[in-house]
């Protein structure tokens, strides 16, 4: 059923590829709700189905996604972008949309594509810091070609926005960093953290060190997995938790084995390696944790990073482009490490800091700050204002007339 009040309210579309696990998708969520609250109509539109959603759609968010390509299209490939861009384009003209939103590279080009010459203002947004995730030559050109038309450029940190304009012409920006939602909501699936040490045979007060996130390789779970093996043995109670990681193949690869096999045979060291996957109820999991870890290679803005520090985690991250130096104050609020430190530079620290637990409760009541500075409240009122100066947009007086 429709909520009334929002029949004829304008219609914004947020495209992004799916709403799997991910930053970039639990984001998208939170600027729909924003639009919502503000007295859009949004439509978060998806190329994967409905079953890969891993997140609940928030109040008065619409769902759709692209239909399937039939099997002629499927087979041209690539060759087939053009046809896809236009259907893309005819929807988007039947919905009747004041405003378009691109969430990711891909789908980002794409709608800039699919909106040329509409009189429709599109904003796009990278998830990533460009030059640590290149895509194939195809789509970079296809890059440099449309960010220059996007009407905004929401960027995560300054880095970010400063290669965007130096290298692609984007020169149209917002710095929006990612929100953190207090508390952090839980949904299923709900494994309880104790439970699940307890099952795996770890003591009940057994020191954790936490890690999340989806992608193995940029995370630098296997850099964190041999930092664990070198810690294991002078702390025999040690347990080291990866959330997000699923038992399939993630791009031809089981990251789950993948990781396991760093251990070699050693049954003991197997035994405190613990997989949940994906949970709804991270806030417990941080909650238990001793140490949060993010050994990225690379990021956009972590949110389990800045979720971590929240919940009052003591954190060691990576001084990696970007994001992890906007949160931490090294020393302060957290620690971080150089880009390129070894497993060993890595257990050197981790061991110091299990040792101290004077020092984790000093870093860990430091952190909890960024609840006040990534305050949805303000970010949100930055992201509507920044929308309301947009040209040739029909929804500014639904903007400036926001209810809150």
């Amino acid at each position: 059923m429709k909520d009334m009040a929002h029949v004829s309210s304008p219609r914004v579309i947020l495209y992004v590829d799916s709403l799997k696990i991910g930053g970039a998708e639990r984001v998208t969520l939170t600027l729909a709700s924003w639009l919502y609250q503000a007295g859009w109509t949004p439509v978060i539109l998806t190329r994967k189905p409905l079953g890969r959603d891993f997140y609940p759609i928030p109040v008065g968010v619409e769902r759709a996604v692209e239909p399937a390509d039939p099997d002629w299209l499927r087979i041209l490939g690539w060759w087939g972008f053009p046809w896809r861009v236009q259907r893309l384009r005819r929807w988007i003209q039947r919905e009747r949309l004041s405003l378009a939103i691109g969430m990711t590279t891909l789908p980002a080009i794409k709608l800039l594509l699919a909106t040329r010459f509409l009189a429709l203002p599109c904003v796009v947004s990278e998830r990533n810091y460009p030059p640590a995730k290149r895509p194939a030559l195809p789509w970079r050109l296809l890059r440099r070609l449309t960010y220059p038309w996007a009407d905004l450029h929401l960027v995560q940190t300054n880095s970010t926005g400063k290669w965007l304009a130096q290298h692609l012409g984007a020169n149209c920006q917002m710095l929006l960093p990612n929100p953190v939602q207090w508390p952090l909501p839980r949904f299923d699936p709900a494994p309880e953290p104790q439970a699940w040490l307890a099952a795996a045979g770890a003591d009940a007060d057994a020191p954790l060190l936490l890690a999340a996130g989806t992608k193995a390789h940029q995370k630098g779970f296997d850099r964190l997995v041999e930092t664990f093996a070198l810690l294991a043995g002078s702390f025999p109670a040690l347990q080291l938790v990866i959330l997000g990681l699923e038992a399939t193949q993630y791009h031809g690869v089981d990251q789950q084995a993948a990781l396991r096999s760093r251990l070699a045979h050693d049954g003991d060291f197997q035994a405190r390696l613990h997989f949940p996957g994906r949970v709804g109820n991270i806030i417990d999991w941080y909650q238990r944790a001793g140490i949060f870890v993010l050994p990225s290679r690379y990021e956009g803005f972590p949110n389990v990073l800045l979720e971590a520090m929240s919940a009052g985690c003591a954190c060691v991250a990576s001084d990696c482009l970007s994001g992890p130096a906007d949160l931490i104050d090294n020393g302060r609020n957290g620690l971080l490490m150089p880009v390129e430190a070894s497993p060993n530079d890595w257990a050197e620290t981790l061991a110091v800091l299990l040792a101290d637990a004077e020092r984790r409760g000093s870093l860990a009541a430091e952190a909890v700050e960024v609840r006040e500075r990534f305050a949805e409240v303000a970010l949100r009122e930055s992201f509507l204002k920044a929308l309301a100066g947009l040209p040739g947009a029909e929804h500014e007086g639904v903007l400036n007339g926001q209810d809150g």
